[in-house]
Order: structure tokens, then C-alpha cells, then sequence
């Protein structure tokens, strides 16, 4: 059953259909207010802080918190007068607890904070349908405003610095259950409530449990691992996107908000009129209790009866990391790239055009922490002199695709999945109003960024330079080309890296054709493709190579991405004089 407002594992979650507060007595009377206090209360209790000890001597347990409510609604209004000289002892020391507000409002700014609106249930809030960012906007002021008033109302004097924090959520979305061409085997999923708008209050900033990600994508063949599943209509959200030019029907459950309210910076969304009646090309289950958390599920089926590709992950502690969310959703559209003869490139690739308007694609490839994003991003800085634009068509993943005997580079993202510990310092902190992060504080720290528009990654560009990012050799060349196709065919298939600690591996590893997201389970497949592709290449005259970005190599992790950079800046240059 829907609640006004639930604590869930990611953070807590209001429904604004049950409930919203217009003034601040609503506000300090509601569900959502008593709980926060409680979990704030009840930590600083855990850790025996100075503002628990000054809160302890007047009053304890529920009638502390009673007491702290009642007199919240005082101060909300007016200063303490003889009517409330009960609540005296709380305010005896001013200036404590003015203290105690602050640490309670920040308290609750630490917390992720989501909340939601359905266009197509009733509403007991007095909330219409399209008022998502307006009701936002002004719970924001009303808690601003009413944490204001209680300060001043304590300390007798009014603040002369004010800061307009964005205090009430970090993201929002509004939802409706939309037909859908669903097949009879998924009507279990069927009348799920899709995202039709989704609000974004930058810098938004979760803490998942987890920081790498493990294993392989398995595919199984002898069952549809999400039927029979049930999915409980106030629990779980269809977030509808694009991966490439394939549609995706991505469902994930409220206790893991964070995850799937991310997918919003690094794919397109779908409108509407693009899933409305339609079937999609691919189903993704993430975070399904199937009673079995010690067992993780990390599954793809190929439903060639509906041809559709579907995805299955179990919920559990470990998979809380975006990995698991990004790879298996590139896993299915990989796979589904393969049977329809499309060459997987786990890489990035940049459009260059330069104030001489002479034009060139650059495709690097490399498994994940290779140095690919890195290299590309030092050549954004070290050539923004002679730059008249450069366009992102991949950040991590695209695809090759024979059209009219010449290959072309697709791709699947709009947004970038980037280690904050690998980009030029500052870089992250210029994209604060965009920007997605995760674990900031940590090893393997990641900033989830737009970077291309749909538009750009789905126009299909030719190929001028396709490199492999070697990331662990201190080799004294950066660049450098192969005129064998067999030596090219050995370096791109043995994908050769260093591991950077973005998954569990450790040390030099080997990764079939450096994309363990489809190639490799699909090895034969793609052995074809691989040598119809890159025969084409060597046919057409693209320079195929290998570029040193050092990014393994310790000591090297800033400075090897910018030699690189700074060797592919000249030679284009001396090719365009």
C-alpha cells in the first residue's frame, strides 16, 4: 500500500498524491517531519553528541520528541512567551540550540531525498497533474522559510547571510500507467507506472553501497528469467529510454531510487509517443526480490518468440553500484547489435573539427579504466585553441555498422560514466549544475554527465583512426599504426589492460575483444564481425593503431592521457596542413 512518506534503503520518499504541505504547521505535523526528527534523534543519541546531552537533561525518548514538535510549531510563529514557560528549559542556552536546528536541517539534507506524483490516481494533496516542479520549488521555500523563523524567533535577531539550499528533494518524477503492446507472457509488468517527467535538483550527490562492479552477464537459454515475477504497483517504476536506437523498458523498485533516477544523465528518454502502444526492444528487471539475496542473478534472455531482449538482476546489497544498471543494459543492446550483424565497440569516439573546418573521427577502444575518456578529454583541453567543436558520439559504448560498403560509428549514450580521480582537476566542479556523483569521497569516485545529444550519437559517422588504448605499457612512443591486419586483429582481440579498480579485477588482465558486455558471450558471433570489419577498415584506408595513455601505469594517471593526447593533437594537425 502507498504511504505518504516512507524510509527506504536508498534515502526516504514522499507521495505528493497522499500528501503535501502547504504552511509550516502542515509541515511540522506531518508523518514525514515526525519520522525525520525520530531518525535524527535516534542518531544523535547513538553518538552520544553534545546536542543530544543538552537535549537529554530537559526531557527523554518520545516525550523529547514531543516536546521538540510542539515547540517547533511555537517558534514557527512567535517567540516564547509565559503561555509556553514549559518549553523554557529548551531555549535556556540559546545559542545550543540554534545549534540543534542547523544539525537537524542538515541532517536531513544528508538524506536522499525523492518524491513522486502520479498524473492518474487521486490526489489528497490538492495537487494537480503538472504541478511536479512548481510543488517542489515551494516546499523548498516553505522549509527554508519555516527553519528561518524558528531561528529567529530563538535567537531574537534575524540571519544577515541567507543561504536558499535546495532543501526539500533531490529528485522527483511524475508517473502514469501508459498501454503498451505487451505481450501475453509480461503481464505481470504490464500496468507498472511509467516516467513520464522526471525532476533533477544538481549537484545530486548518493552514497550506493557498493563501489566496483564483478562478473559477467550470464545468458540463460532454457527460461524467460522474469516471468512469473511480481511487481507491486507502488513499489516499482518503468523508466522508458533509448540505448542506441534500441527502446528499453528499464523497471526498478523504490529502495533503489538512486540507481534508476541516474539512468536520466547517460541515456535519452524516451517520449511518450515513441512507447505508447509500442513494444519494446528490450525489458530490463533490476533489483527484483527473488527471495534468494545470497544467490546474485545476473541474467539475459534472448526472446526470440517476442524478439525482444530481456535482463534479470536480483536484488541485493551488492549489486547498489550503477555498473550493474549501465552494463547489463549495453549487454542486451550489444547482443541484439550482434544478430543484426553490428560490430560492439566498448570505447569512445570523438568528432573533430577544427577552425579550419577540416573534420576527423577518432574511434578509441578499451576495456573499462583503459584511458579512452581520459585521452579524449586531455585532447579537449590541450586543442581548445584550434577547436571549433568536438563532439562525444561514444563515451563507452557504440557500435560499427556497414552502410554502402563503408563502416560507420553509432552510439548508444548521451552521457558519460567517468572516475572523478581521472579528469583534469576542476573538470567535475565547472559541471556542477548537470552532474550526477557517486561516492565522491571514495576510491573509484564517478561523475554520471550528458555530454552529446541523441541527435549526434545516432547520425552514424565515418571513421578517420581507430586506435586501442593501451593503458599499461611505458612504452616511449604514445601513437603508433599497424600495417598487418593479423598484428591489429591479435592486439584489439586480446584486449590486454591494466585494472583500475573499477570492477574486482586486479593487475594485467585479458578481455576478449575488450568488451565482456556481449562479445564475449556471443565469442563466435562476434569473431565474424570482427574480421568483416576490420578487413573493411585496412580496405578503406582507415589508420588502425594502438595510443599509450599509461592511465595503469603508476604515476602516470594524469600525465599519460595527456601525452597521448598531445601526440594525436599533432599528428592530426600535420595531416591537416
Amino acid at each position: 500500500m502507498a504511504k505518504e512518506f516512507e524510509v527506504v534503503r536508498s534515502g526516504i520518499l514522499l507521495n505528493f498524491n497522499l500528501k503535501y504541505c502547504h504552511s509550516a504547521f502542515e509541515l511540522l505535523e506531518s508523518k514525514g517531519f515526525e519520522r525525520t526528527l525520530k531518525l535524527f534523534l535516534d542518531h544523535i543519541e547513538k553518538n552520544d553528541t553534545l546536542t543530544h546531552q543538552y537535549l537529554g537533561s530537559v526531557y527523554h525518548g518520545d516525550e523529547l520528541q514531543e516536546s521538540l514538535t510542539e515547540l517547533m510549531k511555537v517558534l514557527s510563529v512567535q517567540q516564547l512567551d509565559d503561555e509556553y514557560a514549559r518549553y523554557m528549559p529548551f531555549i535556556s542556552d540559546r545559542a545550543k540550540f540554534v545549534t540543534f536546528i542547523d544539525e537537524f536541517y542538515t541532517h536531513w539534507l544528508k538524506i536522499e531525498r525523492y518524491a513522486i506524483l502520479y498524473h492518474d490516481r487521486p490526489s489528497r494533496s490538492g495537487l494537480s497533474k503538472g504541478e511536479l516542479i512548481r510543488a517542489i520549488d515551494k516546499l523548498t521555500n516553505l522549509i527554508i522559510d519555516t527553519r528561518r523563523k524558528i531561528k529567529k524567533n530563538v535567537s531574537l535577531k534575524a540571519s544577515m547571510v541567507l543561504r536558499q539550499s535546495r532543501s526539500s528533494i533531490n529528485a522527483g518524477f511524475s508517473l502514469a500507467q501508459v498501454p503498451w503492446s505487451c505481450p501475453a507472457s509480461y503481464g505481470n509488468i504490464a500496468e507498472i507506472p511509467f516516467i513520464n517527467t522526471l525532476v533533477l535538483m544538481p549537484p545530486f550527490i548518493v552514497y550506493p553501497e557498493e563501489n566496483t562492479r564483478s562478473g559477467f552477464f550470464h545468458e540463460v537459454t532454457d527460461h524467460n528469467p522474469i516471468e512469473n515475477i511480481h511487481l507491486d504497483l507502488d513499489s516499482w517504476f518503468c523508466y522508458p529510454i533509448k540505448v542506441g536506437k534500441y527502446l528499453v523498458f528499464t523497471y526498478f523498485p523504490k529502495e533503489f531510487m538512486s540507481q534508476g533516477i541516474t539512468l536520466c544523465n547517460l541515456f535519452e528518454t524516451a517520449d511518450r509517443s515513441e512507447y505508447e502502444n509500442t513494444k519494446p526492444d528490450m525489458v530490463y528487471v533490476y533489483a527484483h526480490d527473488d527471495k534468494e539475496p545470497s544467490n546474485l542473478k545476473t541474467d539475459f534472455y534472448h526472446d526470440k518468440e517476442n524478439d525482444m531482449m530481456v535482463g534479470y538482476i536480483n536484488r541485493s546489497n551488492k549489486i547498489d553500484y550503477f555498473g550493474y544498471m549501465k552494463k547489463m543494459l549495453l549487454t542486451l543492446h550489444n547482443v541484439k547489435a550482434i544478430s543484426n550483424k553490428e560490430l560492439p565497440i566498448h570505447g569512445a569516439m570523438v568528432k573533430i573539427t577544427l577552425k579550419n573546418d577540416v573534420c576527423k573521427n577518432v574511434v578509441i577502444m578499451g576495456d573499462s579504466g583503459a584511458g579512452k575518456s581520459e585521452s579524449l578529454e586531455a585532447f579537449r583541453y590541450l586543442a581548445q585553441d584550434y577547436l571549433q567543436k568536438m563532439v562525444i558520439i561514444f563515451d563507452d559504448m557504440g557500435i560499427l555498422k556497414l552502410d554502402k560498403g563503408k563502416p560507420l560509428a553509432f552510439g548508444t549514450e548521451i552521457g558519460a560514466f567517468v572516475r572523478l580521480d581521472d579528469l583534469d582537476q576542476g573538470y567535475a566542479y565547472k559541471e556542477l549544475d548537470r552532474s550526477i556523483f557517486m561516492n565522491p569521497d571514495k576510491i573509484n569516485a564517478r561523475v554520471i554527465i550528458p555530454v552529446s545529444t541523441y541527435e549526434e550519437i545516432t547520425a552514424g559517422e565515418p571513421i578517420d583512426y581507430f586506435l586501442y588504448a593501451n593503458n599499461y605499457s611505458d612504452a616511449p612512443e604514445a601513437l603508433s599504426f599497424f600495417d598487418n591486419i593479423d598484428e591489429a586483429l591479435k592486439v584489439f582481440i586480446e584486449g590486454k589492460r591494466m585494472a583500475k579498480g573499477t570492477t574486482s579485477e586486479k593487475g594485467l588482465t585479458e578481455s576478449f575483444f575488450a568488451n565482456p558486455f556481449g562479445p564475449v558471450q556471443k565469442e563466435k558471433e562476434t569473431r565474424k564481425l570482427i574480421d568483416l570489419y576490420f578487413k573493411d577498415m585496412f580496405d578503406k584506408d582507415v589508420k588502425v593503431g594502438m595510443i599509450n595513455t599509461r592511465l595503469g601505469v603508476e604515476g602516470q594517471e594524469q600525465t599519460g592521457p595527456k601525452a597521448a593526447a598531445t601526440c594525436l593533437f599533432e599528428m592530426i594537425q600535420n595531416e591537416t596542413k
